[in-house]
C-alpha cells in the first residue's frame, strides 16, 4: 500500500515534468522550426555557368507579342465585319449594320472568335484577372485607359499585409467581416510572396510601447496574429527591451519609452508588380494593352453586353487623331479602382454609385529617416489613425492620411495633409532629429476605392472587403479590396464570369517557357481551375539573392546597381544588364545612371520600351523605375535622358519629345514637384537651375540653409561698404 502511494507520488510530478517539457519543446520548435523564407531558396533555374574557354551565355528568355501585335488582335475580335458595317451604314442604311453588329459576337467572316472576357482597368486587380483567366485556358483581353498601375495600384503604402489594426478591431467589435478580412490577407500574403520573391519581401516592424502595462496587450495581439497566420508564417513576433529598441532603431525617442513589440509583414515594389501582372498574363496568352481607352459600351439586340468601344490615346500625343475600333466578347469586367463608376454608367446611367472614395497620402523622406531593415507602426496618432513608417528603394514612406475626396486622375497631395504627416512623424523620433519640410524628396495622394454594397439596407455603410457586382445587362464589377488580396479578388471574379456567361475552362493548349528553360515547371497544373497561388510571376525562377555577382561579373556593373536589378527584376536583370550603355571607364563597364543619386540606369529605358510596353516617359519615370515616387526633382533631372532614350527606340519627332517634356512636368506636380519647377525649360534644366530657389521655397522645399555670410577677413569690400552703390556715394562714406 505504502509503495503504491510512493509510486503515485512519484507518478504524478513526473507527469507534470513529461508535459511541460512536452509545451516548452512544441513552443521552442514554432519558434525556431526551419522556415523556407522566399528568395533564400536556391533558384528554381540556375544561373548559367562559365565554359572551358572562359565564355558565358546569358539566359535567353520568350518574348511577349509587340503592343501593335496586341493591338491587332484586339481589333480580329471583330473581324473584317468591321470594315463591311462601315460600308453597309453608308450605303444602305442603318437596319442591315445593325443586323451585322449583332451578329458579331457570334464570329467574324474570317472565323475569327470573339474574347471570352473583356477586363477594362490593368491595375492589380484587372492584371490579376487577366492572368487567372488566361492560365485557365480562356481567351482574355485587358485594356487599361492610361498605363499599368498608373492608379492606386502605384500609390500604396508598399506593404503586404493583413492588417494588425484591421484585427484589433475584429476582437474588440466581434466583427466576424474584419477577422474573416485578416485571416484571408494572411494567407494571400504568402502566396504573394511565393509567386514574386523578387518584388517582394518580410519586412519586420516595430510598435512602440510607452508603457509598461501596454505591453501584455500588444504581445498578445501580435500573438494572435502569428497564430491566424499559421504555417503561412515566417518569422514570430518577439519583444525588445528598451535599450534592444533603440539600437534595432536609434533615431526613436528616448523618454516616455519602455520597449518595443517587432512582428513580421510584407514589403513589396507595388508597381513592379503589376507590371509584371500584365507581361505574365501577356506570355500566357492574353491580349494586355495599355494606353487604351474605353469610349462606350456596346450591346446585342437583346440588351446583354457584348464588347467594346475602344480609343488608342497615343495617336493623341502624337498630333494624330487616335484610332477607334470595337473589341467583341461574350463577357466583360470592370476592374478600374477609383473610376469604377464611370464604366458602370456607361452600362446604365440611372445606376447607384458604389465608390466611395478616399485619399491617402504619403511622403518621401531620405533614407537615414529609418534603419534600412526596420519599420515602424504607429497605432494612435493624434487622431486615432494609424501610421506607418518605412524603409522602401533607400528612403522612407510614411503615411497615410484618410479623408474624402473627389475622383480625379492625378490628385496632388495637400500641404495640410504632408504637415500633419510630419507632425505626426515628430512625436515618435528624438527631439534633435529636425524633421523638416524640405526632407520631403516626394508626396503623392492615392485614391483608395472603398466601396458601399448597393444591395445592402443600409447604402451608406462601407464593405470592408472587395465586391462583386453583375448589372442587368451582364457587366461583371470587381471593387474594393487591397493589394494583398488582388489574387483572391480575380480568382472569384473569374469564378463568377465563367458561371455567368458559360465558359468553358480547360488545360492550356500552349504554356510558355516563362522560365526561359523547357526543362523547368512550375509545378502547377493548367488543367483549368484557378492556379495563380503557385504560377510564379516574370522574373522569379532563375531569382536568387547572389545572383547580383553573376551580373556583377559578366557585365562590370556596379554592386548597387546590380542588386537594384535583381531586386527589381528577377531573372530579367541579364536582359536589363545587356541593354545597358557602355560607360567607356575602366569601372562601371555598363549602365549609365539616369540619376546620380539612385540606381536606375539606361538599360531599364530600353527593356521597358521593348518588353514591357512603355509608351510615355511617365511610364519610365513613375511605374517602370520608381524614381518620380522616390524624387520628383530627381525625376525632373532625369527627364531629358528618359526623353532622348525613349524617343530613340520609338522613333519620336520634335513634337512628340515636347508632348512628353509638357506632360511629364505636369505629372511630377502631382509628386510634390514645387510649382516653379514647373516653369522651367529643358534646357534650364540641363544647366542645372532645378537646385535653385527663391528664399520662399527655399524655406519649404530646399534641403540647404541660405548661403552663409562671408567673414569679413573673406570680404574684398571694406566693412560697411555697399558693392551695388558708387563707392563716391555717401552711402559708402
Amino acid at each position: 500500500m505504502v509503495g503504491r502511494q510512493g509510486a503515485r507520488r512519484l507518478a504524478r510530478p513526473l507527469l507534470y515534468g513529461t508535459v511541460a517539457a512536452a509545451a516548452g519543446g512544441g513552443f521552442l520548435y514554432v519558434a525556431y522550426r526551419p522556415r523556407s523564407i522566399p528568395g533564400s531558396e536556391d533558384p528554381v533555374v540556375p544561373p548559367p555557368k562559365y565554359g572551358e574557354q572562359g565564355g558565358l551565355s546569358p539566359p535567353r528568355f520568350p518574348n511577349v507579342k509587340t503592343r501593335q501585335e496586341q493591338i491587332a488582335d484586339l481589333k480580329r475580335s471583330a473581324g473584317v465585319s468591321e470594315a463591311v458595317s462601315a460600308k453597309i451604314k453608308s450605303s444602305i442604311g442603318g437596319f442591315l449594320a445593325s443586323t451585322q453588329d449583332e451578329g458579331k459576337v457570334e464570329g467574324t467572316e474570317r472565323g475569327e472568335k470573339p474574347y471570352d472576357l473583356l477586363v477594362i482597368g490593368g491595375g492589380a486587380t484587372g492584371a490579376g484577372i487577366a492572368l487567372d483567366a488566361a492560365t485557365r485556358g480562356l481567351k482574355v483581353a485587358c485594356v487599361e485607359r492610361d498605363d499599368f498601375s498608373s492608379g492606386t495600384s502605384s500609390k500604396s503604402t508598399k506593404l503586404v499585409h493583413g492588417g494588425v489594426r484591421y484585427l484589433e478591431k475584429a476582437v474588440w467589435e466581434l466583427d466576424y467581416n474584419q477577422y474573416k478580412l485578416v485571416k484571408e490577407a494572411l494567407t494571400e500574403r504568402k502566396y504573394f510572396l511565393d509567386t514574386a520573391p523578387h518584388l517582394s519581401s518580410w519586412l519586420p516592424i516595430m510598435l512602440p510601447i510607452d508603457k509598461w502595462w501596454k505591453a501584455p496587450y500588444f504581445w498578445a495581439g501580435t500573438k494572435f496574429y502569428d497564430i491566424l497566420a499559421g504555417s503561412e508564417n515566417i518569422e514570430s513576433s518577439y519583444f525588445l527591451t528598451r535599450s534592444k529598441a533603440l539600437e534595432a532603431f536609434p533615431m526613436l525617442r528616448k523618454n516616455d519609452f519602455f520597449g518595443a513589440l517587432v512582428y513580421y509583414d510584407g514589403a513589396h515594389n507595388d508597381s513592379r508588380m503589376n507590371v509584371s501582372l500584365a507581361m505574365t498574363a501577356a506570355l500566357y496568352g492574353s491580349t494586355v494593352v495599355n494606353h487604351i481607352e474605353v469610349t462606350s459600351l456596346e450591346k446585342d439586340a437583346t440588351g446583354k453586353l457584348n464588347g467594346a468601344r475602344v480609343r488608342d490615346v497615343i495617336g493623341d500625343r502624337d498630333g494624330k487623331k487616335g484610332e477607334e475600333f470595337s473589341i467583341r466578347a461574350k463577357g466583360v469586367i470592370n476592374a478600374t479602382g477609383p473610376f469604377t463608376d464611370s464604366i458602370r454608367k456607361m452600362d446604365d446611367q440611372d445606376v447607384k454609385e458604389i465608390v466611395a472614395p478616399s485619399s491617402g497620402v504619403h511622403v518621401i523622406l531620405p533614407g537615414y529617416y529609418s534603419p534600412a531593415n526596420m519599420g515602424l507602426i504607429d497605432p494612435k496618432t493624434s487622431d486615432g489613425r494609424v501610421i506607418f513608417f518605412l524603409p522602401w528603394q533607400g528612403n522612407t514612406i510614411a503615411g497615410t492620411t484618410d479623408a474624402p475626396i473627389d475622383i480625379i486622375k492625378n490628385p496632388i497631395a495637400g500641404e495640410e495633409e504632408i504637415n500633419w504627416i510630419l507632425s505626426e512623424i515628430r512625436g515618435y523620433l528624438a527631439p534633435e532629429i529636425n524633421v523638416r519640410r524640405g526632407d520631403v524628396l516626394a508626396a503623392w495622394s492615392g485614391i483608395r476605392p472603398l466601396v458601399k454594397d448597393p444591395k445592402a439596407k443600409n447604402t451608406e455603410s462601407l464593405v470592408r472587403n472587395h465586391l462583386i457586382t453583375v448589372s442587368d445587362s451582364g457587366l461583371v464589377t470587381c471593387a474594393g479590396g487591397k493589394w494583398t488580396t488582388y489574387r483572391q479578388m480575380a480568382e472569384e471574379t473569374v469564378d463568377e464570369a465563367i458561371k455567368l456567361f458559360k465558359l468553358n475552362p480547360g488545360p492550356l493548349a500552349f504554356k510558355p517557357d516563362v522560365s526561359g528553360t523547357e526543362l523547368i515547371d512550375d509545378g502547377a497544373p493548367l488543367d483549368g481551375k484557378c492556379q495563380t497561388h503557385q504560377v510564379r510571376l516574370i522574373g522569379a525562377h532563375g531569382y536568387s539573392k547572389t545572383l547580383f555577382i553573376n551580373l556583377i561579373q559578366h557585365f562590370g556593373i556596379e554592386t548597387t546597381v546590380a542588386q537594384h536589378l535583381v531586386d527589381s527584376y528577377g531573372d530579367r536583370a541579364w536582359t536589363v544588364a545587356a541593354l545597358c550603355s557602355p560607360t567607356h571607364k575602366r569601372y562601371p563597364v555598363r549602365g549609365i545612371r539616369i540619376s546620380s543619386l539612385y540606381p536606375f540606369i539606361d538599360g531599364e529605358i530600353r527593356y521597358a520600351v521593348r518588353h514591357e510596353y512603355a509608351q510615355t516617359a511617365v511610364d519610365v519615370l513613375a511605374r517602370r523605375t520608381r524614381l518620380a515616387f522616390l524624387n520628383a526633382q530627381a525625376a525632373l533631372e532625369a527627364l531629358p535622358m528618359v526623353i532622348d532614350v525613349m524617343g530613340e527606340e520609338l522613333k519620336w519627332n520634335k513634337h512628340r519629345r515636347d508632348v512628353e517634356w509638357k506632360e511629364t512636368v505636369y505629372f511630377l506636380a502631382s509628386m510634390g514637384l514645387p510649382k516653379s519647377k514647373m516653369e522651367l525649360s529643358r534646357r534650364q534644366v540641363e544647366n542645372g537651375q532645378v537646385g535653385v530657389f527663391d528664399e520662399h521655397e527655399r524655406k519649404l522645399y530646399s534641403r540647404h540653409d541660405s548661403p552663409a555670410d562671408l567673414l569679413e577677413s573673406d570680404s574684398k569690400f571694406k566693412s560697411g561698404e555697399n558693392p551695388m552703390v558708387h563707392k563716391e556715394s555717401q552711402v559708402n562714406k
